[in-house]
């Protein structure tokens, strides 16, 4: 996880700060700051807003026909970011800079906040809310001081995620021409290939993200989550909306108009076109494209689960330390981490340059956040004292942990897979860099297609991409609308 940061580190030293510093200390990083600064302070709470009022709607009142909400809001996760950003683009040209990166943004990246605060508003025992609403409280207040100090795990883990992915998105925010620091090191790459201002962009990037990975680790506490206690939580007896109900119908649909409406149907527009589907080799690209993310999804999933364990089970400064170190290199653009893994494999291992190894390597790099987030947050809703109870019964260590806490985290590792499978289906400049000569994903072709702005005949590769990230998002929805039943 460390080779890409080791990278950017290494190149660092090697320039030396004389010739880093007047790189660094100039009027277009502090134009790229902005940018990137206001994406991530205004896109991550606004995310955080709309994810978590759109579980709490779904899951605690009463709105007519809240189970098809459940499922239309998760929805724009089957929709990468570029591909929506593509819709936007060809259905408004004009659109562009910060107010169209965080329309793309909040759209696309949204139900990472609200699938794991559906999850985690599903699981907590109502009689907390029930509680304080007996002693006075209105909705608003219950939720404020109670509901929402319970979603904090899932708040700042689905924020972090949301966060590491507006500093490292290219594609979408490539075509509304809003420059960031990701948008312009793959500019400088492009040009130069590893020249010293885009090194140099890099350093920034890297520290932003450890500005990031600083304050979620800081706000998150070392609080319990898990349930305690006698029987087992009932459902929640949902809130009547009233005459509420509609303008909050009308908010939700407003919000999935601009998440997939709009780009959808541009999307079906250019689809529906007699020259979209004349390519010829969709069938050998879809095929391409799930076994290599397949691999990669399987991958992160085996290796987060050890930091979810010390993150969760054993927190402290070094877990805290190897947590942040997973999460730190997903932060840098994925040129960088290609680029680091071209150097590497070159010099150290060059049986695997250009192999699919190389390329789940780096769908792990980029895509370790999502399965650790996942994982951590089931794990943190088991209660380590159900493993105490099985070890009492005479049950080893490694029998209790397989026998209790797996089945209890099943859903979690689908949640794990199904999130990083849908990042490497979409992955776009790894796949381009690192992969086998010959190899075409629906994610490359498509990209190929658009930056030539064929925009009809990148059409089917972008319904492709939404048609095989619908299995993923299925999955993770029902995790999300599962019950705790331990």
């Amino acid at each position: 996880m460390l080779v890409p940061v080791g990278f950017v580190a290494w190149v660092a030293i090697d320039e030396g700060w004389a010739q880093l510093a007047p790189l660094i200390f100039r009027p277009r990083v502090g134009e790229l700051l902005l940018n990137t600064i206001g994406l991530v302070v205004v896109g991550v709470p606004l995310c955080v807003v709309v994810g978590v009022l759109a579980a709490w709607v779904v899951e605690r009142t009463a709105l007519p026909g809240r189970r098809v909400w459940a499922i239309a809001l998760a929805a724009p996760l089957a929709m990468p970011a570029f591909v929506s950003s593509y819709g936007w683009v060809s259905a408004v040209p004009s659109l562009g800079g910060l107010s169209g990166g965080l329309l793309v943004a909040v759209g696309a990246y949204y139900p990472l906040v609200y699938l794991p605060a559906l999850a985690a508003l599903r699981r907590l025992d109502p009689a907390l809310e029930e509680s304080a609403r007996a002693l006075g409280h209105g909705p608003v207040r219950t939720f404020l001081r109670v509901t929402l100090p319970q979603l904090r795990i899932a708040i700042l883990g689905g924020g972090l995620v949301v966060g590491l992915h507006l500093l490292a998105e290219y594609g979408a925010f490539a075509l509304l021409r809003f420059d960031t620091f990701t948008t312009a090191i793959v500019s400088q790459f492009q040009s130069t290939f590893a020249g010293p201002a885009a090194n140099a962009l890099g350093v920034v990037l890297a520290l932003l993200c450890l500005v990031l990975l600083v304050g979620e680790a800081s706000a998150r506490g070392s609080a319990r989550y898990a349930r305690i206690g006698r029987g087992a939580p009932r459902p929640a007896v949902p809130h009547r909306l009233g005459w509420r109900a509609v303008p909050v119908a009308l908010a939700l649909t407003l919000v999935l108009a601009l998440a997939v409406g709009v780009p959808g149907v541009s999307l079906v527009r250019w689809a529906l076109r007699p020259e979209a589907w004349a390519a010829g080799d969709l069938l050998s690209t879809l095929g391409q494209t799930l076994m290599l993310s397949a691999g990669g999804a399987i991958a992160a999933t085996v290796i987060a689960l050890p930091g979810a364990w010390l993150a969760v089970r054993y927190p402290g400064r070094m877990s805290r330390v190897i947590e942040g170190a997973m999460y730190l290199a997903s932060s840098l653009p994925t040129i960088i981490v290609a680029l680091a893994l071209v150097t590497v494999t070159l010099r150290v291992l060059p049986a695997v340059y250009q192999t699919p190894v190389t390329v789940i390597s780096a769908y792990v790099i980029v895509f370790l956040p999502r399965a650790l987030v996942s994982l951590r947050t089931g794990l943190a809703q088991v209660p380590r004292g159900l493993e105490e109870a099985a070890r009492s019964l005479g049950r080893s260590s490694l029998g209790a942990k397989l026998t209790v806490t797996a089945p209890l985290m099943l859903s979690s590792f689908g949640a794990a897979l199904a999130l990083t499978g849908l990042g490497c289906a979409n992955e776009l400049t790894a796949t381009l860099l690192l992969a086998p000569a010959g190899t075409s994903t629906l994610a490359t072709q498509f990209w190929s297609a658009t930056i030539n702005a064929d925009f009809a005949s990148a059409a089917p590769y972008a319904i492709l991409l939404i048609a095989l990230s619908v299995p993923s998002v299925a999955l993770l929805l029902a995790d999300a609308r599962r019950k705790k039943t331990a």
